[in-house]
């Protein structure tokens, strides 16, 4: 609903200027069932909603798209772990994907590079990821790295959920 109400307000101010970048922000860029179902519903719906945007609003000149992070190390997942930006690495002992975690900043960093790509229409109703864009981009995340959770999870993550 967030995600609509924000479109509500900003759209229109988008359609003025006859143009414009609308990003949903999601989880996950695959059609994989999320653990739930209200969970799996409003974040395939959020992506559903950006190919539906893109459809409406490209011949105003808006381009809609969605972008997930990867493991995403919040304030909130650092609370959870009981640690601080400083010692977000001893997170990795009670879940070692956690080294493969990526800030707020990185997909942060993806937005802007999106919003300033001349070309960024072409992306247009896709599903995009913070490591791919990365990679396209030439993006670090604060600590100078690049994680790239496409890859950590179908190396470590998902031949365990296989097994």
């Amino acid at each position: 609903m967030t995600h609509l109400v924000t479109s509500q307000h900003a759209v229109p101010l988008m359609l003025v200027r006859g143009a414009g970048l609308v990003v949903e922000v999601t989880d996950g860029d695959g059609a994989h069932y999320r653990g739930s179902l209200g969970y799996d519903l409003i974040k395939t719906t959020v992506n559903r909603l950006a190919l539906a945007q893109a459809e409406e609003l490209r011949p105003h000149g808006i381009t809609a798209l969605a972008v997930t992070p990867g493991f995403l190390r919040s304030e909130a997942m650092l609370d959870g772990f009981g640690v601080t930006e400083a010692t977000w690495r001893d997170a990795a002992e009670q879940d070692p994907n956690f080294i493969a975690s990526e800030t707020p900043r990185y997909v942060g960093r993806a937005v802007a590079a999106l919003a300033a790509d001349p070309h960024v229409a072409a992306k247009a109703g896709q599903v995009l990821t913070s490591w791919d864009l990365a990679e396209e981009y030439d993006l670090h995340d604060v600590d100078g790295s690049k994680p790239h959770w496409g890859r950590h999870f179908a190396e470590h993550v998902q031949p365990s959920a296989a097994t």
